[in-house]
């Protein structure tokens, strides 16, 4: 088991690739909390995966400060310290052209795609420091590297996580957590569903398919990897 005694914490966890995520984590050895807005979501992906390991949840608007920091004390209480944070929870907003995209939109798809990003970081960091070998996973996409037309606030948020993982991982160095990026690609997820309504799912790979890049940056085998860009597609298929 490559995740064996290793404590993760995975936001945006209920469903979709968060809730893949864990599952593979789980498999590997890891326990696991996930937290998200909706706790029936969260019950029911806990009671999906509860066969697999120690997996719990936490009601968290990772949007709103004070939820962030509740959520950093009981992982603090329960835990001590954290060993891998995934960075995936994250919304769509609108496809259209900046010129028709609604303000509130913009402003609460940046709010949970960026601005919580850092702020969970930011309270999990003494935490993820106590781990001798800790690693943090920042959810991107592929119109987070190249942009393109009625992306929007998506686009930006992407584009700003980036950004994020490359400053995270200059300030910390080879010797603290490794930060890095993954662009999950096509994924067959409710998400992608809502942003291309004709496309048929079954012709995309599951949350769990796209899980081994994840399993590596979390496994002590990506030790010293930090600041990277990876692609989650290149990985189906990997041990």
């Amino acid at each position: 088991m490559k995740l064996k005694g290793k404590k993760a914490l995975i936001t945006g966890g209920a469903k979709g690739i968060g809730k893949g995520i864990a599952a593979a984590f789980l498999n590997e050895g890891a326990s696991v909390i996930i937290c998200g807005r909706n706790e029936l979501n969260l019950k029911a992906a806990c009671n999906d995966l509860e066969d697999l390991g120690a997996v719990e949840y936490v009601v968290a608007d990772i949007s709103h400060l004070e939820d962030v920091r509740n959520l950093a004390e009981e992982i603090g209480a329960k835990w001590g310290s954290l060993d891998v944070l995934v960075n995936n929870a994250s919304i769509l907003g609108e496809r259209k052209p900046i010129i028709e995209y609604p303000e509130e939109v913009w402003e609460e798809v940046i709010d949970i795609n960026l601005n919580a990003q850092f702020f969970v970081t930011k309270a999990l960091l003494p935490m993820l420091m106590k781990s001798k070998n800790a690693s943090i996973i920042n959810v991107s996409s592929s119109v987070g590297r190249k942009g393109k037309k009625e992306w929007g606030a998506y686009a930006a948020s992407k584009f700003g996580v980036e950004a994020l993982t490359q400053v995270l991982a200059d300030e910390l160095g080879e010797t603290g957590p490794r930060v890095n990026s993954v662009n999950p690609g096509g994924t067959r997820t409710d998400m992608r569903a809502g942003a291309y309504p004709d496309e048929d799912p079954m012709t995309l790979p599951s949350p769990e398919d796209i899980s081994p890049v994840f399993i590596y940056l979390a496994s002590d085998e990506s030790t010293g990897v930090t600041g990277k860009e990876f692609n989650a597609r290149d990985w189906i298929g990997a041990k």
